[in-house]
């Protein structure tokens, strides 16, 4: 996202977009790349809703929040690409409003990757699960790329 600065998030986040649905699919390769055909988009709204359930020291990846939905909406998956939009979002959201902040930062990208597009980058992020005790490694030598050692040990259930 660019001029992060100069949207207005918190809109962008109560805006449903024809939100909540699910959509049959007819692609044979996605279909059987995501294991079936009934596809569920999820508002940006409902992110921040389930990432505000994080409690402190515990974690989700974006991939436990759309299993979470696909479950809770008899789907077959939800939708990837506005999955990581409404993510995002949803981060930018929090950190433009004093109030009801939203614990982004323990929302994680897949194999526990911490999210360089969140407010202040993966070096914020990695500051903020630093200070609730997780251990945060770099991998990579040109591209650094940021993740929770053994966030698996971390994750939090989420059931409807």
């Amino acid at each position: 996202m660019a001029r992060e600065q100069a949207k207005d998030f918190n809109a962008m986040l109560q805006d449903p977009k024809d939100m909540p649905k699910v959509q049959i699919i007819t692609d044979p390769v996605s279909i059987a790349k995501y294991g079936g055909d009934r596809m569920y988009f999820a508002p940006p709204a409902d992110y921040d809703a389930v990432m505000k359930r994080i409690p402190y020291g515990k974690l989700t990846t974006v991939g436990e929040i759309r299993a979470y939905f696909a479950r809770l909406h008899q789907a077959d998956f939800t939708e990837p690409i506005t999955a990581g939009i409404f993510v995002s979002i949803a981060a930018w959201a929090s950190s433009q409003r004093q109030d009801h902040p939203t614990p982004y930062w323990r929302t994680l990208k897949a194999d526990g990757e911490l999210n360089p597009k969140y407010p202040g980058g993966a070096e914020a992020q990695k500051a903020l699960l630093e200070a609730e005790g997780h251990q945060v490694i770099c991998r990579g030598r040109t591209h650094l790329r940021y993740y929770v050692k053994d966030y698996r040990q971390a994750l939090e259930k989420l059931a409807p």
